[in-house]
């Protein structure tokens, strides 16, 4: 990854590893101990490579986590589990699994989904203090051409526009996440124009990220990204420097 950001010019370069998730199958993958690896290897290449690239060593938390924070660089605040009478479950999946899961814990009711998710993220200030919000509409990565939800009603939105108010003051950024167009799940990047304008509306800085899973799309979608906020009113994006974000005309 570090390798391939300097290859391509840039400036920075930030890593974002999950958080701990002890509830999760797949948290054997990476353990309080494996987090603390992860953040010392960074360090080391913030060491070995300070001289041609930036390196910020950030974390995504996720509401149900439980860990310390205070090593990281940055903090990315999310949702990919709710807790479903008293379970809590990962609806961050398929669209079968998705459409199973609205089903099973949530009488096949898509919006009843969609107002716990957006309660969940809204307490997200709860947790940690964080700098950015995470992939906004999330729930919506299977729901292209509105298989499941439509989140073009005003209903969605209002649960939406409710949420953004509620963090207002209380996370200044949110991210323009192209990561589900690099893994083909979406052709636009979170979140839907309509979220974007009203986080503008609202005064949050927007960060453009790749969530990218894999180095040849770090910086993927980065020009449309930029026009797409553009055309939602900004004017500005924020970058993470060494001395904190900046804000950067687009």
């Amino acid at each position: 990854m570090v390798l391939e950001a300097i290859s391509k010019g840039f400036d920075s370069i930030g890593f974002s590893e999950h958080s701990y998730l002890p509830y999760s199958p797949r948290s054997s993958r990476f353990t309080e101990a494996q987090a603390k690896r992860y953040a010392e290897e960074v360090h080391d290449l913030k060491r070995k490579y300070q001289d041609q690239v930036q390196i910020f060593c950030g974390l995504e938390y996720d509401f149900y986590s439980n860990m310390d924070t205070a090593s990281f660089d940055y903090l990315i605040g999310s949702v990919h589990y709710l807790d479903c009478g008293g379970q809590i479950v990962s609806f961050d999946k398929g669209l079968p699994e998705t459409i199973d899961y609205i089903r099973a814990y949530f009488d096949c009711d898509a919006l009843a989904f969609a107002k716990k998710y957006y309660e969940t993220v809204a307490r997200l200030p709860e947790k940690a203090s964080f700098d950015i919000l995470g992939h906004f509409d999330l729930i919506t990565k299977n729901n292209e051409t509105g298989k499941f939800l439509d989140v073009s009603s005003k209903e969605y939105l209002g649960i939406g526009f409710e949420t953004i108010h509620a963090l207002k003051g209380k996370i200044p950024f949110f991210e323009v996440n192209t990561g589900s167009l690099a893994r083909g799940y979406r052709t636009t990047p979170y979140p839907q124009l309509e979220f974007l304008r009203e986080f503008r509306q609202q005064g949050f800085g927007v960060v453009i990220t790749s969530d990218c899973h894999d180095k040849n799309f770090i910086d993927f979608f980065y020009p449309d990204a930029e026009a797409l906020i553009r055309a939602a009113g900004f004017e500005t994006k924020w970058i993470l420097t060494e001395s904190g974000f900046r804000e950067v005309t687009l």
